[in-house]
């Protein structure tokens, strides 16, 4: 196990150059398992490398399961949002609220075909 520093709050980047960071740093022991990148679309549906979500799943030295989640922008004046989440393996699996990153942690699993199926729309 390593040490792990991590922030949680806000840091934003404001006109001429000013910022505002009420970060916070989160020290722990533990170890970093998987990290998740999800770039998001801009406002003519395009996939753009401007905002994102960047998650990386820990298992601290206790055995706990964690999530660093930085919601991040490139625009100025657009704030990065870093927050820290406890999760349980459900979290990380099919249908969880982590479960791109679970899979990148090994937690996935192949859907299975009712999962897969998309349902029909009412006639």
């Amino acid at each position: 196990m390593e040490t792990i520093e991590v922030q949680v709050g806000t840091y934003v980047v404001g006109n001429g150059g000013i910022v505002q960071d009420s970060r916070r740093p989160v020290v722990f022991e533990g170890e970093e398992v998987a990290k998740h990148t999800e770039y998001f679309y801009d406002n003519g549906q395009r996939l753009s490398d401007t905002r994102g979500v960047t998650q990386t799943l820990y298992r601290v030295s206790d055995g706990r399961l964690v999530v660093h989640v930085e919601e991040w922008s490139r625009w100025q004046g657009e704030p990065n949002y870093y927050t820290l989440v406890g999760v349980t393996e459900e979290d990380l699996g099919v249908g969880g609220h982590f479960e791109a990153l679970g899979r990148e942690a090994g937690y996935g699993r192949p859907l299975t075909l009712d999962e897969a199926l998309t349902p029909r729309e009412q006639e």
